[in-house]
């Protein structure tokens, strides 16, 4: 079997592959571009890739004898997982590997940053001894900001914390008592960190709510001479918005290790700003980081070469396949499950219940659709951009951002064969719940229950999903102001509490009603809210 090397990882990683007689093991000595890749991969079994080479739609078509591909640090977000889902393709990462390394990185940066380390350095280097021009900060009593208090934010903000630093700390995920048990304190937003730290540390995936969040108008709600690291995602900054901050003294000083363009452009503004800390992405450039993620790449693309060990996959559950085929269709109900409570669950969420009964008690396993629930509940309020939340690490992704997950196998009569049923608290306070069960085959799974009423939703496309008073007239009502915006209703499921009482109206579409369709429903006095869920 080809095992095709394409960025640089640990020799500890490359000798274990070359130990193995089975395979015949290539190694790339520089990356190569999409065009250059396809005449290359037509008889590799596996490929390895850090964050460098780019694993497109094209290259996994030109790979036909492709089947696993195995990042080697977190983010995969230069493969194409969908791509390679369709193909068959394994994805595997090593999500452990680098957590401390960039974490401690960080930190060295937000010291380097407050005492104008580089800067001093280069001027001794030139021959001078220039004490008043680098005049620094303490950070003992100042207020560290962290934008994301996952594996990486956590471990920088116990660093903070062993330098006498106050921690504030924003996460979809942080509740009050997580925050507590750090010695942090939560913020309820971005916001309260802009206006209360001395330093802020981003540790947020891109997605669309985070792509270019720190921009001029988060600059203008920070307090005047803030200091900035981002050793997470360059894309989180806006670039151009940050240099105009940096020039007008708004922000004193920016520590960055990632940029939207890589290599930094010779020309960028960055280089020549006096204020500025740059790396080129070293977050995991340690050979400790390395020597870690080297040698379990390896690791598990060998497993599954020879064994079909399956570990660390972003798309492929950790079962064997006897098991898998028993379980695959509430993996699907249990991953649309867990989306919609993401998407309708207000405010911060600790804790989620899930509740097996019926046929499903019999399962041979049920760790796989909790961790199913987890991934698709973390996707959508945590970010859709979470492309390192997989079934492997799911379970400790959701402990550290403080959410926990409890299951029961219930006896109790259900009025469906199988019944898959998620609670979402904070606190003791049951916000929001769903459940679901399948309608003749397990190919065809439905939502049956939310916000405890009964309802009837299919697990795919859009549906809106309406909070109204029962009256006569709101369902032609509805399905008027659709049909002049060019929506068609393709199933509808209504519920109420009692007539005339509160009802839930749940319309399947066949398209996405556009803002101005949602804005009329809204102005009915009837209507309290009109949601389009996304599954």
């Amino acid at each position: 079997m080809h095992v095709l090397v394409c960025d640089p990882i640990s020799p500890r990683g490359i000798a274990f592959f070359q130990a193995r007689p089975e395979f015949k093991v290539t190694v790339l000595s520089k990356r190569l571009t999409e065009a250059e890749l396809l005449p290359i991969v037509a008889d590799v079994d596996a490929m390895v890739v850090r964050s460098e080479t780019k694993v497109t739609r094209k290259v996994l078509e030109a790979a036909t004898r492709l089947k696993v591909v195995g990042r080697a640090g977190v983010g995969v977000d230069n493969v194409d997982v969908e791509a390679a889902t369709a193909r068959g393709v394994v994805v595997m990462n090593t999500p452990a590997g680098n957590t401390v390394t960039t974490a401690e990185l960080t930190f060295f940066m937000l010291g380097a940053l407050a005492r104008k380390i580089p800067a001093a350095h280069a001027t001794m280097v030139a021959g001078k001894w220039d004490r008043k021009a680098f005049q620094g900060t303490e950070i003992q009593g100042k207020t560290l900001g962290i934008l994301g208090a996952g594996r990486i934010g956590t471990e920088v903000g116990k660093r903070a914390l062993a330098f006498g630093m106050r921690v504030v700390a924003y996460d979809p995920f942080l509740t009050e008592a997580r925050a507590k048990s750090l010695g942090f304190e939560a913020a309820s937003d971005p916001d309260a960190i802009y206006q209360q730290a001395d330093f802020i540390t981003v540790h947020m995936p891109v997605t669309k709510e985070t792509r270019e969040m720190l921009n001029a108008s988060a600059f203008a709600k920070m307090k005047p001479g803030v200091r900035l690291v981002n050793c997470a995602r360059g894309e989180i900054i806006h670039e151009g918005d940050l240099v105009a901050a940096l020039e007008s003294g708004k922000v004193a000083g920016a520590a960055l290790d990632v940029f939207h363009v890589e290599p930094l452009p010779s020309d960028h503004k960055f280089r020549t700003l006096p204020n500025v800390v740059l790396t080129p992405h070293l977050g995991a450039s340690t050979e400790e980081a390395q020597e870690k993620c080297g040698l379990e790449v390896a690791e598990v693309i060998t497993g599954f070469l020879l064994t079909g060990e399956v570990r660390n996959s972003v798309n492929l559950p950790g079962v064997d396949a006897k098991t898998f085929e028993l379980v695959k269709p509430y993996l699907v109900l249990g991953e649309k499950l867990g989306k919609v409570l993401g998407q309708l669950a207000p405010g911060p969420i600790d804790r989620l219940y899930i509740t097996y009964g019926g046929k499903a008690q019999d399962l041979p396993q049920t760790d796989p659709v909790t961790r199913a629930v987890l991934r698709g509940f973390l996707s959508v309020a945590a970010g859709s951009g979470m492309k390192d939340i997989n079934n492997i690490n799911v379970r400790s992704a959701a402990a550290a951002l403080g959410l926990s997950v409890e299951e029961k196998k219930s006896d109790e009569p259900v009025t469906f064969n199988e019944w898959l049923h998620v609670q979402a608290f904070n606190g003791s306070a049951k916000v929001i719940s769903a459940g679901g069960t399948f309608f003749g085959s397990p190919n065809n799974p439905r939502i049956v229950r939310l916000y405890s009423q009964p309802v009837e939703i299919p697990i795919s496309g859009h549906v809106l999903l309406i909070n109204n008073k029962d009256r006569p007239g709101i369902v032609g009502f509805l399905g008027s102001v659709l049909g002049k915006h060019g929506v068609n209703i393709a199933n509808m499921s209504l519920s109420r509490d009692a007539a005339g009482g509160e009802a839930l109206t749940v319309l399947h579409l066949d398209s996405v009603p556009p803002q101005a369709a949602l804005d009329e429903l809204s102005k009915d006095p009837a209507i309290t809210s009109a949601r389009v869920l996304s599954l």
